[in-house]
């Protein structure tokens, strides 16, 4: 055997929210060369593979090429021979109407080294995330599952025995039946399953987009009428799908079917991403600056020096704690480097920084803004305190020029570089010009300067959230006042005004 040859993982991904692949599987995307994966998958779980992994989309209906069945075996045993790991992202559970067996027996024949991680289910998702039980001892012994598109050539005893389906007793759930739904219906009904029989239709289900329709049996070929209601769907028939109620726990979050823009720089939203999906809202992601290490460590280095003159160390921003810090551990220093030097973070974000190198915040404003930094540092200014601020390569000189003047011997490095990111994702562009984008988050003034130059005219298209008052004031000045102005200049405080406004509609 090849001593080179890897190994292809077949990982359920899950219905669509990310939040719902198996530990097992988040396991293997971060190991993975390579991800070969459906368009059903999230792509929101890419960000679990290695940043040096070759990722590719195997298309998706009616946009660009799609991948045969064919062409995903040949590509996935040819990296296996190379050596590689590979990632293959299947929707839902990918032994439920997923071809699992013709990749299986493709990678047995090629004699692969393969392994099977399972995943939520589609059916099963429905029934949870519409408030719905598949089973019920009282109206459903049993559930079965089956496809509306059938392989071509199978004999007669192959093929669905409709007599048999409409004599069950339990829940049938539909997959892909959306352009079969006359014939299984009729044949259902033909075979003695009652016109009244309710049926429940969900497309895009566990997704904040979630879309939900009751029907009967005998109307549910007219609701998915040819271009009525796009896959993907499933319906589930039976006594179960009889309407409860409007609404559930999923579709009843404040921010259910709201689409929101994150701004903040690459791998720095996950936070505010996961909270926001939480409330039920839809996310995506444009970064409008990134965050970069200094192009030169030397001033940061001589300020490392001298530690030991310094009272006091101003941390204005997470960014700064982390680069500094990391400087402190490339140079094989840790926390005691500080020495006597006590710390002064802006705000929550900064001090749960700064805990993550098991070091506290000795002082933090009550409003977390630069000026209210500065006048809790000023009495120790005017004993002539010795002040070092790590900051950003741009930004407001208020905290340098407050501490000055109020008689502090300052000094400024600067410990990461802030760079707008020039061209916007023509997807998220896209999406912005078809007025699809409920909330744009603007967390910062830079973040703010570097939209209205991203997006220009379009960003009235969408409503801005802005984290503070100077931050809403840069979008005044731009000529595009922010729709909300949190009240607290922290993520949490976006989410709470998010969520009052969600309330008052």
């Amino acid at each position: 055997m090849n001593e080179l040859l890897g190994k292809v993982f077949l990982i359920g991904a899950g219905p669509g929210d990310p939040g719902l692949i198996t530990v097992r599987g988040r396991e293997l995307l971060a190991r993975a060369d390579v991800v070969l994966y459906d368009y059903l998958a999230s792509p929101l779980l890419l960000q679990h593979c290695r940043a040096d992994s070759e990722r590719i989309c195997l298309g998706q209906h009616g946009r660009g090429k799609l991948w045969t069945q064919e062409e995903i075996n040949a590509r996935m045993i040819a990296d296996a021979r190379a050596g590689r790991l590979v990632a293959r992202l299947k929707g839902g559970d990918p032994a439920i109407f997923g071809r699992l067996a013709e990749e299986l027996s493709a990678l047995v024949a090629a004699r692969i080294p393969h392994e099977v991680v399972p995943g939520v289910s589609a059916a099963t998702a429905v029934a949870s995330f519409t408030g719905l039980s598949l089973t019920d001892r009282d109206a459903a012994s049993s559930v079965t599952f089956f496809t509306g598109q059938e392989s071509g050539g199978k004999s007669a005893t192959e093929a669905l025995d409709f007599t048999a389906l409409a004599k069950l007793p339990g829940t049938l759930v539909v997959y892909m039946g959306v352009t079969t739904a006359p014939v299984w219906s009729e044949q259902l009904l033909l075979h003695g399953k009652s016109p009244a029989t309710p049926v429940i239709i969900v497309r895009r289900a566990s997704l904040p987009d979630q879309q939900t329709w009751h029907t009967t049996l005998a109307e549910v070929a007219n609701l998915l009428a040819p271009g009525e209601i796009r896959p993907p769907v499933l319906a589930i028939i039976g006594d179960v799908a009889v309407q409860r109620q409007a609404e559930n726990w999923f579709t009843s979050r404040p921010l259910f079917g709201q689409t929101v823009l994150i701004t903040r720089p690459e791998n720095q939203g996950g936070s505010l991403a996961d909270q926001l999906r939480e409330l039920g809202a839809r996310m995506l992601v444009q970064p409008a600056i990134e965050i970069a290490p200094p192009e030169d460590w030397r001033t940061i280095d001589a300020a490392i020096d001298r530690l030991s003159d310094f009272d006091w160390l101003v941390f204005s921003s997470c960014n700064g704690v982390k680069f500094f810090l990391q400087r402190l551990d490339e140079r094989d220093l840790d926390g005691r480097a500080i020495g006597h030097a006590k710390l002064a973070a802006i705000g929550p974000a900064t001090v749960a920084a700064l805990a993550e190198y098991h070091l506290r915040a000795d002082l933090v404003p009550d409003e977390y803004r630069a000026e209210a930094l500065a006048e809790a540092l000023a009495p120790h200014a005017r004993q002539g305190a010795g002040f070092l601020l790590l900051r950003a390569s741009r930004g407001r000189e208020v905290l340098s020029e407050m501490l000055t003047a109020a008689g502090g011997s300052v000094e400024q490095v600067v410990v990461y570089e802030s760079r707008d990111v020039p061209t916007a994702d023509p997807q998220i562009l896209a999406a912005l010009q078809a007025g699809q984008i409920d909330w744009t988050t603007v967390t910062s003034s830079a973040i703010a300067r570097s939209l209205v130059r991203l997006f220009g005219e379009d960003l009235r298209r969408t409503q801005l959230l802005a984290i503070s008052p100077l931050t809403a004031d840069v979008l005044r000045e731009s000529g595009f006042p922010p729709a909300l102005v949190s009240s607290r200049y922290t993520t949490q405080g976006m989410l709470d005004a998010l969520s009052r406004q969600a309330e008052r509609l």
